[in-house]
């Protein structure tokens, strides 16, 4: 990497700091290349970079932050890149970190709701990054539920620290309420309703009908919210709900492939998760990042997503929880072509549900997890094992049993049967599928749905001068 042309004044901050941590240059710059090691980025820094940096010299990117992580990790308080004397990173870089404090989650998660709500379009090119996923998956799993996560205003205005941490006065946007908005259990009541009904969008109509409006909705309700005047349980609802609105915005960026934006939702919505004190809610958050890691080839990392999951839950979560942890689990076992294993977790994912009884307490979030859904699991899991007559004998069940407002899943369901009729060699009935699902996936906004289509049309390539194949192109052309 190249840096920018050095600037005539000496960084004293990063040089006292360089000495309370007790670095030697060629110490930092090691530290700076590892971190960068599990973003995914290969820095390769040296104890002259360092030199540089001392001499004024500014670093590109996202390395100020990196720097800045560094410190905090070794001393043991959050040092922000201008604490170094360093430029910070664009915010197209940020969300990644998972925060020390209920108050920082705040700013971090706002931070990208702003981002988000005014360039989405750059937002949507940031890369997925698998090396990403360690450190906040491991914080979530050793870490605690904040001891304190509620705000008060004293008479003169100043906002109250959370956890007693200093806090800088804020200066406040237009779009929040005014100091000393009181959060009161009607406005978690709204922000779950509105979760619901972007969540019945989504259902329907793909991740992309809808998705700016919740951005809006969290950067001009939500952060308010969060920021205004509440009480510890109130609190813990507040986050609560925060985080299954963030996990949301997450899951639509994930359905439109903006998948390094779907990334840092996921991660934001796991801290915020841990504020509510919601150990379960975290845990579907990881099933979330396990399926997106699924979806994109990494099943090594899905399967340790959900096991992270599953160990952080604890046997203690009800079976529907623990049925689809395992469900998850054993889709990555499927990506991975790893039989036994992906039979042993599907058999538990089945286990857990039968073990299920209808008046037990299922946290909202879990209930679709029902026969449909499990059916969906085995089918995906036997057409990535080429096991070919299973995968059809239960995409048909998920599709029988999956109610019609779920849309887009049984699209999925349906390109899955497409796709096992195609192994099985029923040409006629794969192409007949396929072409229904082309059509649905048409008049949808979600990436994922087109995609499962071309999969199957690129299965279909060693066939194309089969008559069925020929009829499925001018169905599929009709479309438009």
């Amino acid at each position: 990497m190249t840096d920018r042309p050095p600037q005539r004044t000496p960084n004293r901050q990063l040089a006292a700091l360089i000495a309370e941590a007790g670095f030697s240059n060629a110490g930092l710059a090691r530290r700076v290349d590892q971190l960068g090691l599990e973003h995914g980025l290969d820095l390769r820094y040296d104890k002259t970079s360092v030199t540089r940096w001392l001499r004024g010299q500014q670093p590109r990117g996202t390395t100020p932050a990196l720097i800045a992580e560094v410190f905090t990790r070794r001393l043991g308080r959050r040092l922000s890149a201008q604490d170094l004397g360093l430029d910070a990173c664009a915010p197209v870089y940020a969300g990644l970190e998972f925060a020390g404090s209920p108050e920082e989650a705040v700013d971090i998660v706002s931070g990208l709701w702003r981002k988000d709500s005014g360039s989405h379009a750059e937002l949507q090119k940031i890369a997925f990054t698998p090396a990403g996923l360690v450190v906040p998956s491991r914080d979530w799993l050793i870490g605690r539920a904040d001891e304190r996560v509620g705000r008060g205003e004293p008479a003169n205005g100043a906002r109250v620290p959370v956890q007693g941490r200093a806090s800088v006065p804020r200066q406040r946007s237009q779009t929040e309420r005014g100091p000393g908005q009181k959060v009161t259990g009607g406005d978690i009541a709204a922000l779950r309703s509105v979760g619901e009904l972007f969540r019945a969008l989504d259902h329907a109509y793909g991740g992309g009908h809808a998705r700016q409006a919740l951005v809006r909705y969290l950067e001009h309700e939500a952060e308010p919210m969060l920021r205004g005047v509440y009480g510890e349980q109130t609190g813990r609802r507040l986050f609560a709900a925060a985080a299954d609105l963030t996990r949301l915005a997450g899951w639509t960026s994930y359905d439109i492939a903006a998948h390094g934006l779907a990334q840092r939702y996921f991660v934001q919505a796991l801290r915020l998760s841990q504020a509510a004190g919601d150990r379960a809610y975290g845990s579907y958050v990881l099933v979330t990042m396990s399926r997106q890691a699924v979806y994109l080839g990494h099943g090594r990392e899905a399967v340790q997503l959900a096991r992270v999951a599953q160990q952080g839950v604890g046997a203690a979560a009800p079976p529907v929880v623990q049925a689809l942890l395992h469900a998850v689990e054993a889709r990555g076992h499927g990506v991975l072509g790893e039989v036994r294993a992906c039979t042993g977790a599907l058999v538990r994912a089945e286990r857990a549900l039968e073990a299920a009884r209808p008046g037990d307490e299922v946290p909202h979030w879990a209930r679709f997890f029902d026969e449909a859904q499990l059916a969906d699991e085995f089918g995906h899991c036997h057409r990535d094992l080429q096991q070919y007559r299973a995968a059809a004998q239960h995409a048909e069940r998920s599709l029988h049993l999956r109610a019609p407002a779920f849309a887009r899943s049984r699209l999925f369901s349906r390109v899955v049967l497409a796709t096992a009729r195609l192994g099985l060699g029923e040409l006629d009935q794969a192409c007949a599928l396929g072409a229904e699902a082309a059509q649905q996936a048409s008049e949808m906004r979600s990436a994922r749905a087109l995609e499962y289509v071309r999969d199957f049309e690129r299965r279909l390539e060693p066939y194309r001068d089969a008559m069925p194949v020929r009829g499925y192109r001018d169905r599929v052309a009709a479309i438009g």
